[in-house]
């Protein structure tokens, strides 16, 4: 099966979002969908309704909270025990419908819709197999990760939905207040129901490990001594509209919202006696089973714990084979790449400044970074999109247990802007050789960038999103902002690239190594730290996460090889056809895909420009 050029040379997005799976045409040259076809699109209409209902916070992030979903917009997803099952029964019986779609019935573009929408309920379904767990089958910003815990120090409402409300609930009339007011108290009610999970699966035996009951336990306890009016998810209110709903919203914290937290302080507080130090999931129960299923949900491959794991080494020599020449031109020749990294990070020349000072001159240093990519892309790119982005700071009530930073793209509608948020909770976290490389990561041409190229695709298909593809690509983005020459006058720049490159092929080695080899939570950290000569700061953050969000981490650089195998099977097939932004546009304007079937996608790129 291929994807029809007509399918990858869509340029609407409002076209695509009107039409389920992507039967349109000439009336003169194409005959009218058959009965087939016509069912397949009904049903991943209902598919796309399930998700949404589902999970309201996605009608929104991606702007169409309006017209026929303009109901969602005071409605948050239902985490409790109930709101789950829901879902799950709603998961399979879809599941069950989808699989009975004969694929061969179907236009190749509709088919691809069909299989691309199935591979999606299909993992969810085996998700939901799993005894434990918060899996999203779509979630806004949050939907690439699983997680065996309920609530971690980046998993849970209390984490997701203050900066959710703030960058994707628009506020422009007094409706748009009353909805966001219920939605204050729809999130004392998730907290709720989440508590009840967590004590369910602490019945079970699944606690969190104790560094991250601490974390955890650290972030909900210092929202908590703060006074409510002063939370961010009530300025993010009375900050945009007048102040008549400022006290609406205070109330809603301090009768509804602020207790749900005490009784989430509660139930954590009551397991942490029993929380013990072993970092891998493999302690939980049927962990081996878990992890399985997670990293093929990370990766979209059927790649075994060891095969990842040996993967992370090989990849990791390479890198480091090509970082060696640079330290040495630049007078780092004495110990490992990793010890030479290390002194390099230390380097006072490339930190930035303490305190608030630093955090302004962190926001200037991207968005400088920012103006001079987005200069760059039409050499990388035939089809453009705007780019609309904001730089955002994660907040600090959060920023503690968050990433070092994330992105992602804006509203369908193009009101509402792509996201990179960025962790201030100390400039040490960032430098002046790697902080570009990131920005290319996550907002241009990374997730704000790819992302938009997905609103050229179905509704569905624009809220769908693979871990291996969108994280690969992202890796692939700092590839081509290194290959546009961005670091010809900065080589070490192109070192923190590359050494950006070695920290996911560590991740390889360390998510696997924790989750499947038993090693614990400091081996993790001395071994990601001596071997790339990362900063231990962010190195501890970024085990922690790879802890709560078991598989995630391997998407990245599995993701990236592959898109690179992919080029290199083009560049061999099509010889002096090949074109560099011919590829780029093949693999965004495919949309988010599992990896298998990306490669199909390419063959039929390839197959195009061979004429």
């Amino acid at each position: 099966m291929t994807v029809s050029r007509r399918t990858l040379l869509q340029t609407s997005a409002a076209a695509a979002a009107s039409t389920a799976i992507g039967i349109s045409g000439c009336a003169e040259n194409i005959a009218a969908p058959s009965a087939a076809a016509l069912s397949a699109q009904a049903l991943l209409g209902q598919a796309t309704d399930l998700m949404l209902n589902a999970y309201p916070e996605s009608a929104s992030s991606a702007g169409i909270d309006k017209g026929k979903y303009a109901g969602l917009k005071s409605r948050l997803t239902d985490r409790s025990p109930e709101g789950q099952a829901k879902i799950e029964s709603d998961v399979r019986d879809m599941l069950t419908k989808l699989n009975k779609i004969d694929l061969s019935s179907l236009p190749a573009d509709a088919a691809l819709n069909v299989e691309v929408v199935r591979s999606v309920f299909d993992s969810s379904a085996k998700g939901f197999d799993q005894p434990y767990g918060d899996m999203a089958l779509l979630n806004s910003n949050w939907s690439y990760r699983n997680s065996p815990y309920t609530v971690a120090q980046n998993t849970g409402a209390f984490v997701e939905i203050p900066s959710f409300m703030d960058s994707s609930h628009s506020l422009n009339t007094a409706e748009d207040a009353d909805s966001y007011l219920e939605r204050m108290s729809a999130y004392a009610a998730q907290l709720d129901g989440e508590t009840e999970r967590t004590r369910i699966a602490g019945d079970q035996g699944v606690i969190l490990p104790d560094f991250l009951m601490e974390k955890t336990l650290g972030q909900l306890r210092g929202a908590r001594a703060k006074a409510p009016e002063s939370w961010g998810i009530v300025g993010s209110l009375s900050s945009r509209l007048d102040g008549k709903y400022a006290d609406k919203a205070a109330a809603i914290a301090t009768e509804k919202i602020g207790p749900a937290i005490d009784r989430q302080v509660a139930v954590h507080e009551a397991l942490a006696p029993k929380a013990n130090s072993d970092a891998g999931v493999w302690a939980k129960p049927q962990g081996d089973s878990y992890y399985d299923w997670a990293l093929r949900a990370g990766t979209t491959t059927t790649m075994t714990p060891d095969e990842v794991h040996q993967m992370g080494l090989d990849e990791l020599a390479s890198l480091q084979a090509r970082m060696e020449p640079i330290l040495q031109s630049i007078g780092y020749t004495q110990g490992t790449v990793g010890a030479r990294m290390t002194a390099l990070g230390a380097d006072e020349r490339y930190k930035f400044k303490d305190g608030d000072p630093g955090r302004a001159e962190i926001m200037d240093f991207i968005n400088d970074a920012v103006e001079d990519i987005r200069g760059r892309m039409p050499q990388a790119f035939e089809t453009l999109v705007p780019g609309f982005l904001e730089v955002t700071r994660i907040a600090p009530e959060v920023e503690a247990g968050a990433p070092g930073a994330y992105g992602g793209a804006g509203s369908i509608d193009g009101t509402k802007p792509g996201h990179f948020w960025i962790n201030l909770r100390s400039t040490d976290l960032h430098n002046k050789f790697t902080l570009a490389d990131l920005t290319y990561h996550e907002a241009i041409p990374g997730h704000v960038w790819q992302g938009e190229y997905t609103f050229k695709q179905p509704l569905i298909r624009s809220l769908l999103a693979f871990n291996a593809y969108s994280e690969g690509w992202a890796l692939y983005a700092q590839q081509i902002a290194d290959e546009l020459g961005v670091y010809d006058d900065f080589p070490v720049g192109r070192l923190g690239y590359l050494q950006s490159l070695a920290f996911r092929a560590c991740r390889l080695v360390v998510d696997t190594g924790l989750h499947a080899k038993r090693w614990t939570r400091e081996e993790a950290i001395q071994w990601f730290v001596t071997n790339n000569g990362s900063n231990p700061d962010e190195v501890r953050g970024e085990i922690d996460r790879y802890c709560a969000w078991p598989g995630q981490a391997l998407g990245y650089k599995v993701g990236h090889s592959a898109i690179n195998n992919l080029r290199d099977k083009a560049k061999a097939e099509l010889g002096e056809n090949y074109d560099f932004r011919r590829f780029n546009d093949a693999v965004v304007l495919g949309g988010s895909v599992p990896m298998t079937v990306l490669g199909r996608i390419i063959d039929d790129y390839i197959a195009r420009d061979a004429g």
